[in-house]
């Protein structure tokens, strides 16, 4: 059995936590949060854009900490679930691989590369695995998108359409803090980032056009280059200012012979979701049954991949600190794009 614990327990934290309670081979022994009401269980004040709100939880045989060194001297922990600000990732990573421990980090893995290669660094030193919560391509629809291109039925992958957007987060504090969260491409974007580069490879370059708020990207539309000039691939992420819809993304993914389509809007008086499609060429339309795609199963999927790397020791292909280093650069060069309103190359 795989020990387990979580350092931050805010809205992800609550989210991994959940999450542990459906995956197999692993157990949270304990929690570490500066805050006394979580440590005592009560977790009724957190909130998030998606999933429950925060409950009172019994943590009967379970050690609470509240401080990083206390929690990481823990002998008991195989692996630490890091769930705090971004800006404190790469720090907690490093403390936690020089104890000892495997780590699995919440997105992003760090605001900038030289942080990204210090915390893969240490990881390796250490002989610790090191995995980040990528979670989209373990999402229902995103997963059969992965598997329909992997099977290779429908011949080569051409390229796609991508978007994730959100209304103004004002419930997360210090979200447009380029030292902190890092905005909407490092907190949001990352995973659409992330996706593209797991299904097309590292983009050679990228044309960004979009809004800044202070110092970050608030809202762009991406076009990316690769090797294989045949690749078509563009992204819509970012922040609008009405709260009548919190949440959407969605994807068009084609392929020669076909095109995998969905499209789900949170509003805030229902949601509305354009299920996946895989239209053929042939002229059909199949509509497969995913279920109800709660993304809470995406991270227990999400959490039973890092429990089978590590029991098995092995990597991840989709969670591996290499591709959420690519990631932030693909955000490193969204950013400079808007910033300098160019093209922005590779490397």
């Amino acid at each position: 059995m795989l020990k387990v614990g979580i350092a931050g327990l805010g809205f992800m934290g609550w989210i991994h936590w959940l999450a542990y309670q459906q995956t197999d081979g692993v157990e949270v022994v304990a929690i570490c949060t500066p805050e006394a009401n979580r440590r005592a269980g009560d977790w009724t004040d957190i909130k998030g854009n998606f999933g429950p709100p925060g409950e009172q939880v019994d943590l009967s045989g379970i050690r609470t900490y509240e401080n990083l060194d206390d929690f990481f001297s823990d002998d008991e922990l195989d692996m630490v679930d890091i769930c705090l600000p971004p800006a404190m990732h790469v720090n907690a990573i490093v403390k936690a691989a020089n104890a000892g421990k495997h780590v699995l980090s919440e997105k992003p893995l760090a605001l900038n590369l030289e942080d990204c290669d210090r915390a893969v660094a240490a990881c390796e030193a250490n002989g610790k695995h090191l995995l980040v919560g990528q979670v989209l391509p373990f999402f229902t629809e995103f997963k059969y998108a992965r598997e329909v291109i992997a099977s290779g039925d429908y011949g080569k992958l051409l390229g796609g359409s991508f978007k994730r957007v959100i209304s103004d987060p004002q419930w997360l504090k210090n979200f447009y803090d380029p030292g902190v969260i890092g905005g909407p491409l490092f907190d949001l974007h990352v995973h659409d980032a992330h996706f593209i580069r797991l299904l097309f490879g590292m983009p050679t370059g990228v044309y960004s056009s979009g809004r800044v708020r202070g110092e970050v990207v608030d809202y762009c539309n991406s076009i990316f280059e690769f090797e294989d000039e045949s690749l078509v691939v563009n992204c819509t992420s970012g922040v609008i200012n009405q709260q009548g819809r919190p949440f959407t993304h969605g994807y068009e993914i084609h392929l020669e012979q076909a095109t995998i389509q969905f499209d789900f809007q949170a509003f805030a008086d229902q949601a509305e979701t354009m299920p996946v499609k895989l239209l053929t060429e042939d002229g059909e339309v199949h509509r497969p049954e995913l279920g109800d795609g709660d993304p809470i199963y995406g991270f227990a999927r999400e959490i039973q991949e890092v429990a089978n790397c590590l029991s098995e020791n092995r990597n991840s292909k989709i969670l591996n600190g290499a591709l959420a280093r690519d990631a932030i650069e693909i955000c490193q060069m969204q950013a400079q794009s808007v910033k300098e309103r160019k093209f922005i190359s590779a490397g």
